[in-house]
């Protein structure tokens, strides 16, 4: 039994896992009935409505049933803002303290290393680092509300302005995608300011803090984690190649960027449009006009996510990473994977294999679901389906328009998407080795 589980059951009897599912569905019912308060809507929100919202909040997910500008009232927004909040904060804070349990570096100074026993590491240590998780996302949303404060006051006034930046400065940070506006952004698809900052701050989010903590003490390349550095050119290569093939493919689209005069303006929304998916969620075009190859191109990404105990979800870039390179190291007959002078074991493909194989479960039962559920276009409903699975939010307009059973599926697989990956994390991390081996043999492959 490891230390963290020993550390759960004599206070409470159960794995952290399980903790963190129940403090998510606690935080998802709280939400329910806060959000069922006749003041909290401006609309009748039936008890369906209230837990869909509900649940995309605390996931930080963003698929909505009802429009969070118009049809919450003041309170019903702070309480989907403290849910975002909540349910980002929340997951990192778990995260963190989860691996230090496990004996992982999360780049806390040299020598608070993670360690095995959570009885070896002192419960200051433990605060300190949450302290060090809390100061970095204030700083962040903090500097997200001055620059916005820049777009919204001058539009809305000082008390409609500050309230729109800080809802969406921390709605960016935590990537939950949960705009003001029926349209999400689009109002400002060529704002300079708006398609800098808001970019900033869910790429940010979404590095992870292993990643940020590790910049911030080394500032140079080389000794950066491998972690690290996969994280760094694996973030920077998507967002090249997804801003390069969406502007090539919807250039000329008279639904996205053909509306759009300028080149300049075309590019800011392509810039802005493929660092969206990765599980961000806010839009700046007509995500229902995109070409079916783009729609392809955003499943991809959604599915791939971003960084480890970050405020993102999908399968992480770190996972994709560790795809090619195991697959690069078949073809070239090697035993071992190898990147930047370091290299990784045969446990880490296996480990990619049970994430892949949860994954793909995950969305092709709830793509069956839906499809049972509504009689819509199929490409649409794998959309929503990936896009609630990494904790994304993009919608082409269907989650609206499913019946009972397709909410609830759409509920569970945004509750999976972000519960899901850090509980088989831990599972995989806190493997118990065994001694038995048995005679190995060969079957057929291909």
């Amino acid at each position: 039994m490891t230390a963290i589980s020993q550390f759960s059951g004599r206070n409470i009897g159960l794995p952290p896992p399980i903790l963190l599912a129940l403090l998510y569905g606690l935080l998802a019912l709280s939400g329910m009935a806060l959000l069922k308060l006749p003041f909290a809507a401006t609309i009748n929100l039936t008890w369906m409505d209230a837990l869909f919202t509900s649940v995309s909040a605390i996931t930080v997910t963003g698929l909505v049933v009802v429009d969070t500008g118009s049809d919450l009232s003041f309170f019903g927004q702070a309480v989907v803002l403290a849910l975002i909040q909540l349910g980002g904060l929340g997951l990192m804070t778990f995260a963190t303290l989860v691996l230090s349990s496990l004996g992982l570096p999360i780049g806390f100074e040299h020598r608070v290393f993670l360690k095995e026993d959570l009885g070896q590491t002192s419960l200051s240590e433990l605060l300190s680092l949450v302290k060090i998780v809390l100061r970095v996302v204030l700083l962040c949303e903090a500097m997200g509300v001055a620059l916005l404060c820049f777009v919204t006051v001058p539009e809305f006034g000082w008390g409609m302005g500050l309230w729109q930046a800080l809802f969406h400065s921390i709605s960016a940070f935590n990537n939950a995608g949960f705009a003001l506006f029926p349209d999400s952004l689009t109002r400002w698809a060529t704002n300079p300011v708006i398609n800098l900052s808001i970019p900033a701050l869910y790429i940010i989010g979404g590095l992870g803090f292993g990643v940020l903590w590790d910049v911030s003490r080394h500032r140079r390349w080389n000794p950066l984690t491998l972690h690290s550095k996969l994280m760094l050119v694996g973030t920077v290569g998507l967002l090249l190649w997804a801003f390069i093939l969406f502007a090539v493919l919807e250039w000329n689209n008279p639904g996205t960027l053909g509306a759009l005069d300028s080149t300049a303006d075309k590019l800011w929304v392509s810039w802005f449009q493929a660092s969206t998916p990765r599980t961000a969620g806010f839009n700046t075009t007509d995500i229902s006009q995109l070409h079916d190859p783009t729609v392809l191109l955003f499943i991809s990404l959604m599915l791939i996510g971003g960084g480890s105990t970050s405020t993102a979800g999908g399968i992480k870039v770190t996972t994709f990473i560790v795809l090619l390179l195991a697959t690069y190291a078949f073809f070239r007959r090697r035993p071992r994977m190898r990147a930047f002078g370091r290299s990784l074991g045969f446990e880490e493909a296996l480990k990619v294999m049970a994430l892949l194989t949860i994954a793909g479960m995950v969305i092709l039962t709830g793509m069956f679901l839906t499809t049972i559920s509504h009689d819509g276009d199929f490409l649409n409903l794998a959309f929503e389906t990936v896009s609630a699975f990494g904790t994304v939010g993009l919608s082409r307009g269907t989650t609206g328009e499913l019946d009972t059973l397709g909410r609830l599926t759409i509920i569970a697989i945004m509750f999976l998407g972000r519960v899901g990956p850090l509980t088989l994390g831990f599972f995989l991390a806190t493997t118990t080795p065994t001694r038995i081996k048995y005679p190995e043999t060969k079957i057929y492959l291909g």
